[in-house]
């Protein structure tokens, strides 16, 4: 692929906007923050640890993505009106636990004794309305990590907060399809570093006691043996419970907001190098961040889904024949960072990693926004439970200090870049996942801390056009292009794309599975053409007006594509329809949508559209 352009993801969106609004939307008011899912396409992001985890840098998911998020902007650019914000609070019980509550006990008692909980069960609700009245959408905040799919998922799919968003604009797009009406419902991530949704707790698959210990591992088998699970009978149903559950309470709380807020706005935005941080403990002690690196622990990955070998969570000490691999693959470690970094035991001295890029950010974003009284902080990652009180409290104490008394404090997580997690000085002793993952050593939350009271400071004294811009990003050229090749579409002899090879039966009942399985192509071809919105339709026939009526897309739940790769660049696609109890009975057919890859010798290649339509079934009810 051209790796010219590849950028930050965060600043082409920036320069995309910039040619089209010119200064109207900058580095300053613009944050993009994940709705944060574990089941999505990689590959767009230029440091190395990244691409490698992706196989390699995909040009072609980076623009889809900054495609999209760009149109985005547009359609809310071109939809604006003047309205009204309403805020409300409230908490929301049963939908998570705390997933290293050994690190969490580590907080002294004083400060673990203000809080009933070890996760913050709070979630934060913004309705908007226009001047008439009429809903136009909400943000929501709240803690819990989007696991309740596992690592064994291969779909691309949202999590629980996606789920929960889906059912939100189901309800106020009555009529519209899934993506497609007016009413936006955002779920934002918060301060989830240590927040699982699997609220069974882990336990050992094999014996099935509990290994709710300091290292999540079974007696038998290790930390691969450790798991926790979410409440449903699969990880498709716990998606659902979970995700319903913060539907529920955000559609309680949404329909009694009736705190208006009023005020000003304003933003500011910092580039920092997050490598070189002087932290001041108090007027005469400071401290500094590290080069980044990750810990032993990082590499046992959590109970939500646990990492390869034999590595624990909670280790301290590094491993001989680990060592020795990386020295010889990657080179040693300086004596700095492993003095700055202590007591993790580092695994991958990332920070001292430049080939072919490096391989962990070093410039980072600290961004924040307000509206009136809420303070909406722009975080870099995942911060667990208690870092993000202190964060919180430290930014309110510090707008209050220049009187802006009683603000709300957002932590909005994973914005503009990623940088792992954020524990607080206390849990990165103990070196659990979250704490190997905290990559710019154990001062990380101070400095962190220390930068965003900077933030509000300039805010509430209206200094923020003082604020030094800080260190640009770096522009990285050619990124290690994919390891996965582009390779033409087949079909079998005497077939063609989209045939179908499997029908679907003649009836189904409500509760059944309808499945067809049609002659498929390469769905990431899709990606660069632009015809069709949707991978896959059920449509439905209405007899009175002899016409066919789309009832689910490929952003329906009840609806699943599966991709089989075969040999030499032959593969299936299966659509299934898991027909829902609400089901109308009728007719219906299912359709695929698909673009095969195509090179006559010596031609650049093309990407050609087809459509299929599976047999007509009939849904009755039982």
């Amino acid at each position: 692929g051209d790796s010219s352009k590849t950028f930050e993801w965060w600043s082409t969106v920036l320069n995309r906007l910039q040619t089209k609004y010119g200064s109207l939307y900058g580095k300053d008011n613009v944050i993009l923050s994940g709705t944060h899912t574990h089941s999505g396409p990689a590959g767009y992001f230029q440091y190395t640890v990244f691409v490698i985890a992706s196989e390699g840098f995909s040009n072609r998911t980076f623009e889809y993505m900054v495609t999209g998020i760009v149109k985005s902007i547009e359609m809310a650019h071109r939809n604006m009106k003047p309205g009204k914000i309403f805020i409300k609070k409230g908490t929301v019980e049963g939908a998570q636990i705390n997933r290293s509550p050994y690190s969490y006990l580590q907080n002294p008692e004083s400060e673990r004794a203000r809080y009933s909980s070890n996760t913050d069960k709070e979630m934060v609700v913004l309705k908007m309305e226009d001047l008439d009245g009429a809903e136009l959408g909400l943000i929501s905040w709240f803690a819990v990590h989007p696991v309740s799919m596992n690592n064994s998922n291969h779909l691309v799919n949202s999590d629980n907060m996606g789920y929960a968003a889906y059912l939100f604009e189901q309800e106020k797009n009555k009529g519209y399809l899934p993506g497609e009406g007016p009413y936006v419902a955002a779920f934002a991530s918060s301060n989830l570093g240590d927040v699982s949704p699997n609220i069974l707790g882990p336990h050992c698959v094999n014996t099935g006691e509990s290994c709710d210990n300091a290292n999540s591992s079974c007696p038998i088998g290790g930390s691969s043996m450790c798991m926790a699970t979410g409440p449903g009978l699969d990880m498709f149903n716990s998606t659902q419970i979970i995700g319903r559950i913060i539907y529920e309470r955000a559609k309680e709380l949404y329909a009694s907001a009736s705190q208006e807020l009023t005020g000003p706005l304003a933003a500011a935005h910092q580039w920092v190098n997050m490598t070189d941080v002087t932290v001041w403990l108090n007027s005469t002690h400071s401290v500094k961040t590290c080069k980044p690196a990750l810990g032993y622990s990082f590499a046992a990955g959590t109970i939500d889904g646990f990492g390869s070998f034999n590595f624990t969570q909670g280790t301290t000490v590094g491993d001989p024949f680990w060592d020795t691999l990386r020295d010889q693959l990657l080179g040693k470690p300086s004596e700095e960072i492993k003095q700055c970094q202590k007591p993790k035991p580092i695994l991958l001295h990332t920070g001292e990693l430049t080939k072919p890029h490096p391989w962990h950010p070093d410039i980072v974003d600290v961004q924040m926004i307000t509206i009136g009284s809420l303070a909406i902080t722009a975080i870099p990652g995942e911060f667990t439970t208690m870092s993000g009180r202190r964060l919180r409290e430290a930014v309110q104490a510090e707008f209050a200090t220049y009187g802006m008394k009683n603000m709300t404090v957002v932590i909005s997580g994973l914005c503009n870049v990623y940088t792992h997690y954020i524990t607080t000085f206390e849990e990165y002793q103990v070196q659990r996942y979250e704490a190997a993952s905290t990559i710019y050593g154990p001062h990380t939350l101070s400095a962190y801390i220390q930068l965003f009271r900077a933030l509000a400071k300039a805010i509430a004294t209206d200094t923020v056009a003082n604020l030094s811009r800080g260190p640009e990003p770096p522009f990285f050229k050619q990124l290690i292009a994919s390891l996965i090749p582009n390779i033409v579409d087949r079909a079998p002899i005497g077939k063609t794309f989209g045939d179908v090879l499997q029908p679907a039966k003649p009836t189904y009942r409500v509760g059944e599975v309808a499945e067809v399985t049609f002659v498929g192509t390469n769905p990431k071809n899709s990606a660069e053409s632009q015809t069709h919105r949707t991978f896959l339709t059920v449509e439905k026939y209405e007899a009175t007006s002899a016409t066919w009526q789309i009832v689910h897309n490929d952003a329906s739940w009840e609806t699943r594509f599966y991709w089989y790769k075969g040999l030499l660049g032959h593969s299936n696609a299966t659509i299934q329809w898991h027909i829902p109890d609400t089901a109308q009975p009728g007719i219906y057919r299912i359709r695929y949508f698909g673009h095969n890859r195509k090179q006559d010798f010596l031609k650049p290649a093309v990407i050609l559209p087809f459509e299929s339509t599976s047999s007509a079934f009939e849904v009755v009810t039982t």
